[in-house]
């Protein structure tokens, strides 16, 4: 005769209960010290990285180099030598790519989440986007230099650098706004329709309210791409020694601020080249911080 269910979950309940072998705790062990071992060597070149950069751009992090002007070499000393502009023109290029990407790129997955889903339409820009987030981003730069200033609709400036960036941040956005909206469970779209709310209502005051902390995420990552590029900016800003005159003018980036640093002859550059990356470390950083705490302020408020 089999046993009634409540032998059943007793005798479970009592398996559980019982130690693991040796044999599963030697290797629960084992994979847990592997996987440890694989993720501290996965750190070591990002930790690398950031101690050198520390270890080069402290030395002349000053208050000067956010305020003043880049010195004409030869550089003696003294001579005030900063990089203000280069932060300007990255916030300008970064801020303009933000307003041209993000909007689209929530929009877009918002489509491909909740509206196009399997549809044809759907289907060709999901496959699109995904091809974009995997293309170079010199051809960016490429894309936007044919776009805009062969066909004089703008010269090299901030705005062309900007909507480089842009192309990068796009499809960055999208997949992950779709990706955040496929994660919120869909018990709470039917409550919101079984209240009555529309399917607007329902799409953007409760699906995208409660994925705004993975869309935030996913917004910052193309923010911390799109800042560290360089290639997109040559073909499209230039660069310039002066302070931005406008959104229409040749304009300065701390990246490739950097990049014509590391090249130069003079060491006095060399140097500001590692105070130049940090401080772009740090920019990123403290925007990654920000946007954090705003999503965490927004969940506890909920």
């Amino acid at each position: 005769m089999s046993a009634s269910y409540p032998e059943k979950l007793n005798n479970a309940i009592v398996g559980l209960q019982q130690p693991l072998s040796v044999y599963r705790t030697v290797f629960d062990y084992g994979m847990s010290a592997i996987a440890f071992i694989l993720t501290g060597i996965a750190l070591i070149p990002l930790i690398a990285i950031l101690l050198e950069i520390l270890r080069q751009g402290l030395p002349n992090l000053r208050l000067e180099v956010f305020t003043t002007l880049p010195a004409p070499p030869p550089i003696l000393p003294g001579d005030p030598d900063g990089f203000g502009n280069a932060i300007v023109g990255t916030l300008m290029m970064v801020g303009i790519a933000s307003l041209i990407s993000i909007p689209v790129g929530i929009m877009t997955g918002i489509f491909l989440a909740e509206f196009g889903q399997t549809s044809a339409i759907a289907n060709s820009v999901r496959f699109i986007t995904t091809i974009l987030t995997g293309v170079p981003s010199i051809i960016a730069g490429v894309f936007a230099y044919g776009v805009l200033i062969l066909n004089h609709i703008t010269q090299f400036s901030a705005v062309a650098g900007g909507f480089a960036l842009s192309v990068i941040m796009l499809p960055i956005v999208a997949l992950t706004t779709e990706q955040a909206l496929k994660l919120v469970p869909h018990s709470q779209r039917l409550a919101s329709a079984a209240l009555g709310a529309s399917r607007f209502q329902t799409t953007f005051k409760v699906a995208v309210a409660a994925a705004i902390p993975a869309i935030t995420t996913g917004i910052l990552l193309a923010v911390a791409r799109a800042a560290g590029e360089t290639a997109p900016l040559i073909f499209t800003a230039l660069f310039s020694d002066i302070w931005p005159e406008g959104v229409f003018e040749p304009s300065p980036a701390l990246s490739t601020l950097i990049y014509k640093y590391a090249q130069s002859p003079d060491v006095t550059q060399n140097k500001m080249a590692w105070t130049a990356s940090l401080v772009l470390v740090g920019l990123v950083l403290c925007i990654s911080i920000l946007s954090r705490l705003a999503t965490r302020q927004r969940s506890s408020n909920r």
